[in-house]
């Protein structure tokens, strides 16, 4: 996962694109792009998803060998990341196999995680809180969920989260489309 902001820029440059051409086929601004490629800002899996489509590029380029080729996944077996720059734990909970529609994931939030970055792409998320407080804010509108709850809402509608605890929460996540 280190040096995800050389590897955009490395690519940027290779396919003769300009911070202006990847904003334009991002919908990311142009100072945001600048501050990722330098290392200085965290970047979200969407982001980096939009940033991997504009380069023409599938978005494993940026992770570490993550592909199983069994349909069981095995807990020793998860490998655990972060994009860059963020404290938030990840864990792919699937094989791989062609054409999947979904993206299972095990997401550890830490404490006092407060909201960072509203988020709107295509797709559904649905989320199952394991242990702990997570509050999720869609459209504005905010639902507190405990251990036990669950939120599924389109990926379209503008949303982000935050853990207001002092423990970490865990989440069952499951995105459409296939992420990785």
């Amino acid at each position: 996962m280190e040096n995800i902001h050389k590897k955009i820029k490395n690519l940027r440059l290779e396919n003769e694109m300009t911070l202006k051409d990847l904003s334009e086929q991002t919908g990311l601004s142009v100072s945001f792009l600048s501050q990722i490629e330098r290392g200085s800002s965290s970047l979200a899996i969407t982001s980096l998803k939009k940033i991997a489509d504009a380069l023409n590029i599938h978005i494993t380029y940026f992770f570490e060998e993550i592909e199983n080729h069994n349909y069981a996944l095995h807990k020793e077996e998860q490998k655990q990341f972060k994009l860059e720059g963020s404290d938030i734990v990840h864990a792919r909970l699937a094989g791989k196999f062609p054409d999947r529609k979904m993206e299972p994931m095990m997401v550890t939030i830490p404490p006092n995680k407060l909201y960072t970055e509203k988020y709107s792409h295509p797709g559904e998320e649905f989320y199952y809180v394991v242990k702990g407080v997570v509050i999720f804010k869609v459209d504005d509108k905010e639902y507190i969920l405990n251990s036990g709850d669950s939120i599924h809402f389109p990926s379209e509608k503008e949303h982000e989260w935050k853990n207001p605890t002092n423990e970490e929460a865990l989440l069952v996540s499951v995105l459409t489309p296939v992420i990785f």
